[in-house]
C-alpha cells in the first residue's frame, strides 16, 4: 500500500474522542454541566494524571518541564527529526466549559490513538502537549508557561506568579507533583497545531464546519488602581467626596467607548473590579480593576493604549483621585506560518468541509509557539458562540471534523515511511 493510499484509509474515532472528553469533564464537573478545574489545583492534578495515563497506554513517553508543561511523545522512524506537536491546555475558567483547551489536548491524543489503530508510522515524532495555566484565571497573565517556553518570559518570572492567596506557581507545581526537571523550550519543533472551539459566533452563523486560523489579535492587559478617600456615607457632602468607585464607573464607560470607537475589530473589557473597603455605609476609597484590549492591527492597539491612559488620568483629575496604570501583559498580533496553514487547507479539501479563513479573537498557546515554531490553528463551531461559560457546547460531528483535520495536517508535516 502506498503512503497516499494508506492516508486515505486513516480516520479518527469520533466516538472515542467524545467519550474521552466526557470522562475528562467529570474532573471538576459543575452542577450546570460545566467544569471548574483551575490551574495547579488538586483537580488539575487529577486531569493531568488521567491524561498521562491515557498517553502511556497509547505507548507514549512522558516528559515534564520546569514550568509543568507535559510532552507525550510517539516516536517517529527518524528520531532525529524535530517533532510535530499538537496540544492546548487542561485548566479551565472558574465557570468553564467542557471543550475550551481540553479539546485540543485530547484531539492530539486521538491522533496518536488513530495512528496506533492503523499501525501507521511517521518519520518525525508526534508530541501531544499540555501547557500550564493557559487561562490565567488563577495566575496572571494567561499562557504564562507557553510564554516561558517561547522566550517571552524567563523561568523565574513564570514560577514566581502568585494567585490571589499569595501562592506561587512554582510552589503549586511542586505541591501537585508536576514540577518537572526538563528545560523549558530551547529545542527545534517541526510544526505546532492547536485545534479549538471558536469561542465566537462566526462559524455557526455562516454554517461553516472549519475555521482556518491565519493569525490572532494583539492583546494588552492592564491592572488599574484609583485611590480617593474613605469617608462616612452619611455626614460627607457629595461635593466634598473623593469617591474611587465613581471614578472607576467613569473609567469603565471610557473603556467601552474606546472599544466602540475602534469597531468592528476592537474588543475592550473590564473583567474584574474590587472595591475597598467594600462597606455599605463607607465611601469607597480605593478601586482595583482590570482592562483587556484586543485588536488585529498593532497600530490601532497602540492608539487604544494611549487613549486609555489619557482617559483614566483625566477622570482621576476631575474626581480628585490618584491613578496607577500598569500594563501587565502585551502580546502583539500574530501571523501563523503559511506552510502549516496550507497543511490545514489541504486537509480541509481532502474532506470537503465547508470552511473560511479567520483571525482568532482570543489568545491561545499557539500565539506564543508561533515565535519559535511553524504554527497554525483549526477552529470548529461552538453553540451560540458561547465559551468561558458552563453552558459551552459543541456537536460531536464538529468535534470529530476538527480532529480529522488535525490528523491529516500533522501527517503532512510529519511525513510517512
Amino acid at each position: 500500500m502506498t503512503p497516499n493510499s494508506a492516508l486515505s484509509n486513516i480516520a479518527i474515532n469520533g466516538d472515542r474522542l467524545w467519550d474521552s472528553l466526557a470522562e475528562m469533564a467529570k474532573i471538576g464537573a459543575t452542577e450546570k454541566g460545566g467544569v471548574c478545574r483551575l490551574a495547579l489545583t488538586d483537580l488539575d492534578r487529577e486531569g493531568r494524571d488521567l491524561f498521562v495515563s491515557w498517553c502511556r497506554d497509547a505507548g507514549c513517553s512522558i516528559t515534564v518541564d520546569k514550568m509543568g508543561n507535559i510532552f507525550a511523545r510517539r516516536e517517529g522512524t527518524d528520531p532525529g527529526l524535530p517533532p510535530v506537536m499538537a496540544g492546548s491546555h487542561l485548566d479551565t475558567q472558574p465557570t468553564g466549559g467542557r471543550f475550551d483547551g481540553v479539546y485540543g489536548v485530547l484531539a492530539g491524543l486521538e491522533v496518536v490513538r488513530t495512528l496506533n489503530d492503523h499501525d501507521y508510522r511517521t518519520k518525525a515524532p508526534i508530541e501531544i502537549t499540555v501547557w500550564t495555566n493557559e487561562e490565567g484565571s488563577r495566575f496572571a497573565p494567561s499562557m504564562i508557561a507557553s510564554g516561558v517556553f517561547a522566550g517571552a518570559f524567563d523561568l523565574e518570572h513564570g514560577l514566581s506568579r502568585r494567585d490571589p492567596d499569595g501562592k506561587t506557581l512554582g510552589e503549586e507545581l511542586e505541591r501537585i507533583g508536576y514540577a518537572g526537571d526538563a528545560p523549558v523550550g530551547g529545542r527545534e519543533i517541526g510544526a505546532f497545531f492547536e485545534v479549538h472551539i471558536e469561542q465566537g459566533p462566526i462559524l455557526e452563523a455562516e454554517g461553516k464546519t472549519i475555521g482556518v486560523v491565519v493569525g490572532a489579535q494583539g492583546q494588552r492587559w492592564y491592572e488599574i488602581t484609583l485611590t480617593g478617600q474613605e469617608a462616612h456615607a452619611g455626614p460627607t457632602p457629595m461635593a466634598r467626596r473623593r469617591d474611587a468607585l465613581v471614578g472607576a464607573a467613569r473609567a469603565v464607560e471610557a473603556v467601552n467607548r474606546i472599544g466602540l470607537e475602534n469597531a468592528p475589530h476592537a474588543c475592550a473589557t473590564v473583567g474584574m473590579l474590587n472595591t475597598y473597603p467594600n462597606s455599605r455605609n463607607t465611601i469607597p476609597g480605593r478601586v482595583f480593576f482590570t482592562v483587556d484590549f484586543r485588536h488585529p492591527d498593532d497600530a490601532v492597539l497602540s492608539a487604544m493604549d494611549q487613549e486609555l491612559r489619557a482617559s483614566v488620568l483625566a477622570i482621576a483629575e476631575r474626581t480628585g483621585l490618584t491613578a496607577e496604570i500598569n500594563q501587565i501583559w502585551y502580546s502583539p498580533p500574530v501571523a501563523f506560518a503559511e506552510p502549516c496553514i496550507e497543511a490545514v487547507r489541504t486537509a480541509v479539501a481532502r474532506h470537503d468541509y465547508s470552511h473560511r479563513d479567520m483571525i482568532s479573537g482570543a489568545g491561545h498557546d499557539a500565539c506564543y509557539l508561533a515565535r519559535v515554531a511553524p504554527t497554525a490553528m483549526i477552529f470548529v463551531p461552538c453553540e451560540d458562540g458561547i465559551s468561558h461559560n458552563e453552558i459551552e457546547n459543541a456537536t460531536k460531528e464538529d468535534i470529530a471534523a476538527g480532529a480529522e483535520i488535525l490528523l491529516h495536517a500533522m501527517l503532512e508535516r510529519a511525513g510517512s515511511l
